[in-house]
């Protein structure tokens, strides 16, 4: 037997004010836990909105990583509270940790992004890194957020830097799933998914880069409201519907390789990196016309298309233990031919000479 579970989402500069119908079934207390700035931001307009029959038990800011050390302390500190449900806040590294905690208490997730960079608003899975910031393993999940609650006020105080990250991250989704499914026959979920995955990019090419002007300025408009859905609603709804070995390949593997680099986590942002990776897939799958098409578009949207630009030594020993974790990543694991360190590197390359 089958069983599909799907996102749901409000999305407005009013997003708020269904919050009290959509979590009335969830029950009255709920844990808030979030980013300190992402809570700043948004405390004032969510409490502003909700019904006063919903009790907060507590306020945590979740630390600077989802890591796993970090969950099992919270959750020793809240295992024996009040929690109904959780009100996760924040960017991609608060709501994997908010719907990990979830899991652990046994309780449901709602989901407010404030920042417009990954699909961990509606995705069921989090990414656990170490106390190093290191990547660790992918945690998964029966099924999403109860709710995602997208403020597109919010979305759009929040510097620019960051819904372009998620252009980024979510321009790869399309590639990435079409290279791990090439030349399989599919189920129908996963069939669903591979041409649902287009959404996360005709849409990117069409509104990103108006949607970013928009972003400059704090302003709300239709291209902003598409491009926030395509990342942090399609994508999502990409990875639910598709087998997992399909969720991601070349491009995030490398960019969780490029992780073992000293402070690399720390100084980029995933969905910029994650872009530039999606380069060297399509350069190491000999789709050079597809790559520069991308390069243009990434350097349209202010999106570093080199390592060098990086001040990141192309050298093959210096990359080596990049190109090793690269290989041995999960999202590695289903690709339609076999990928070695020199094809990764000789991919790395051609893109730097694009």
């Amino acid at each position: 037997m089958h069983q599909q579970f799907y996102p749901a989402y409000t999305i407005g500069p009013d997003a708020f004010k269904k919050f009290n119908d959509v979590c009335r079934p969830l029950g009255k207390y709920f844990l808030l836990i979030g980013g300190k700035t992402a809570l700043s931001v948004t405390e004032n307009r969510l409490f502003s909105q909700i019904s006063k029959d919903y009790i907060m038990t507590d306020r945590v800011i979740y630390g600077d990583e989802c890591t796993e050390e970090r969950v099992y302390e919270l959750y020793d500190m809240y295992k024996d509270s009040t929690t109904d449900f959780i009100v996760g806040v924040g960017g991609g590294k608060a709501l994997d940790t908010a719907k990990y905690l979830a899991k652990k208490l046994n309780v449901n997730v709602v989901t407010i992004p404030t920042i417009a960079s990954t699909c961990a608003a509606s995705s069921a899975l989090s990414v656990v890194y170490t106390p190093a910031h290191v990547f660790k393993k992918f945690e998964y999940y029966e099924r999403p957020a109860f709710h995602c609650f997208i403020d597109t006020q919010i979305i759009s105080d929040a510097p620019y830097k960051f819904i372009r990250a998620g252009v980024g991250d979510t321009l790869a989704k399309h590639y990435e799933v079409e290279f791990s499914m090439r030349g399989r026959t599919l189920d129908y979920a996963s069939e669903m998914g591979l041409t649902i995955s287009s959404m996360c990019n005709i849409p990117l090419m069409r509104y990103a880069h108006d949607a970013i002007e928009a972003c400059k300025k704090s302003e709300i408009n239709d291209a902003l409201e598409q491009t926030a859905l395509a990342i942090l609603i399609s994508t999502g709804i990409v990875s639910m519907l598709i087998n997992p070995d399909y969720n991601g390949a070349m491009a995030h593997a490398l960019f969780y390789g490029l992780t073992n680099i000293n402070g690399f986590e720390e100084k980029f942002l995933h969905g910029d990196v994650v872009g530039y990776c999606t380069m060297v897939q399509l350069a190491v799958d000999n789709n050079i016309s597809e790559a520069k098409k991308i390069k243009s578009f990434l350097e349209s949207i202010e999106i570093e298309t080199t390592l060098k630009e990086r001040d990141i030594p192309c050298d093959r020993e210096i990359l080596d233990k990049v190109l090793e974790s690269a290989l041995n990543d999960p999202d590695m694991k289903v690709i339609p031919y076999e990928v070695t360190k020199d094809m990764l590197f000789e991919g790395i390359k051609t893109v730097e000479n694009l």
